[in-house]
């Protein structure tokens, strides 16, 4: 029983983690543009520019940070 509930815990905390760690919506689909340097989505059309995918939905309708 004791091991039951702290799994469920386990679980719980990971999905808080997994909620903070990404901000990104099903609808995020980035594409990287090597010859451009940038990442763009194929959702919204959002440019990020770096090496890593972005992590953070930047859809200018979302309103997001």
């Amino acid at each position: 029983m004791v091991l039951l509930v702290v799994l469920a815990i386990g679980v719980f905390c990971y999905f808080l983690w997994r909620h903070n760690a990404m901000a990104l919506t099903r609808n995020c689909r980035w594409r990287q543009v090597k010859s451009e340097g940038h990442w763009r989505c194929s959702y919204c059309g959002a440019v990020e520019v770096g090496a890593e995918g972005p992590r953070i939905c930047r859809n200018p309708r979302r309103g997001t940070p």
